[in-house]
C-alpha cells in the first residue's frame, strides 16, 4: 500500500473518531442530568408520595397528588383545544404550498415555534387572567396550546406532504367530498406522523413551568376545577426547590423523577408509534 493510500486511510480514520467523539460528548450532559434526577428523586417514591397531598410546613411525609392531577387535566385540555386547529392548519399548509395566504401562515407558525415560553405565558394573562379577574388551569391550557400548535402543525403538513397525490386523487375520482376525502383517506395514511408531532409537543409543554406561573399559578390544595387555580408538576417544582425546606426539596426531587419519567416515556412512545405505523409507498 503506498503513502498516499495510508495517509488518505489515517486522515479518515481520525475524523471518524473525531465525529464518534463528539457525538459521545453530546450524550454526556444528558446522562449526568439523568443520573442525578433519578438518584436524588427515585427513593422519594412510593405509595403515599403519589397519594396524598403535601403537607404544611415542619410535618413530615405529603405527597404531589394535587400536582400530578393538575398537569394531568392541564395538557389534557391543551391537547384538546390544540389538535384540531393544528391537524386543520397542517392540512391547509400541505394543500396550499405556493399560496399568499399558506406563506404567511406558515412564516406565523416558525415564528409563533420561536417565541419564549414566559413571553407566552404574560400575553394569555392579559388576554385571558386579567380580563376574568382570576387565575385558572384552562388559561394555562390555553397558553400551552399555543406552544403545542407550531409543532402539530408543522407535522402534520410534512408528513401529508409526503403521501403520494394519488390518493387524493382517486378518492376525489370517486365522488367523495373534499373534506372526507381529506379526513378518511389522505389524513389516516398519515397517522404515525401526525401522532408523533401530537406526542412530541405533548412532551414538549408537560415541564413548561413559566407559562403557568402567569396563568395557573398553583394550588395547595386537590382541585379539578378548571377555572380556578390549579398546581401542577413543574410548578410544584418550582416553588419547592427554590423553598427554604429540606422535606420540601425532597417532594421537588420525587416530583422531577415523576415529570422525566413521563417526559421520556412519551418520547419512547413517538419512536415506537413512528416505526409502526411508518409511511411506505
Amino acid at each position: 500500500m503506498s503513502p498516499n493510500i495510508k495517509y488518505r486511510l489515517g486522515k479518515s480514520g481520525a475524523f471518524k473518531g473525531l465525529v464518534i467523539f463528539f457525538s459521545v460528548l453530546c450524550t454526556i450532559p444528558l446522562m449526568l442530568i439523568l443520573f442525578y434526577i433519578i438518584r436524588e428523586g427515585i427513593t422519594k417514591i412510593n405509595w403515599n408520595f403519589l397519594t396524598n397531598l403535601p403537607k404544611p410546613v415542619g410535618e413530615t411525609g405529603g405527597g404531589i397528588l394535587n400536582a400530578l392531577v393538575g398537569s394531568l387535566l392541564i395538557v389534557f385540555y391543551a391537547a384538546l383545544i390544540a389538535i384540531p386547529f393544528g391537524i386543520m392548519g397542517g392540512i391547509y399548509l400541505s394543500e396550499n404550498k405556493k399560496s399568499l395566504l399558506g406563506y404567511w401562515v406558515r412564516l406565523s407558525v416558525d415564528v409563533l415555534q420561536g417565541t419564549p415560553s414566559i413571553v407566552v405565558g404574560i400575553v394569555i394573562y392579559f388576554w385571558i387572567v386579567k380580563p376574568l379577574g382570576t387565575f385558572s388551569a384552562l388559561s394555562g391550557s390555553i397558553a400551552l396550546a399555543v406552544m403545542m400548535l407550531p409543532i402539530i402543525v408543522r407535522s402534520t403538513e410534512e408528513t401529508l406532504k409526503m403521501l403520494p397525490s394519488s390518493l387524493k386523487e382517486a378518492g376525489l375520482a370517486l365522488g367523495l367530498p373534499y373534506h372526507k376525502v381529506m379526513l378518511r383517506i389522505v389524513l389516516p395514511c398519515g397517522f404515525s406522523g401526525v401522532l408523533s408531532g401530537i406526542i412530541l409537543a405533548v412532551a414538549r409543554i408537560a415541564g413548561e413551568t413559566a407559562p403557568l406561573l402567569f396563568t395557573a399559578f398553583g394550588n395547595p390544595y386537590f382541585t379539578t376545577d378548571v377555572t380556578k387555580p390549579m398546581q401542577s408538576l413543574p410548578l410544584l417544582i418550582f416553588n419547592y426547590a427554590t423553598s427554604p425546606y429540606d422535606e420540601w426539596h425532597d417532594l421537588a426531587w420525587g416530583a422531577a423523577f415523576i415529570l422525566l419519567s413521563w417526559i421520556l416515556l412519551l418520547n419512547i412512545i413517538t419512536k415506537i408509534t413512528t416505526r409502526r405505523w411508518k409511511i411506505q409507498f
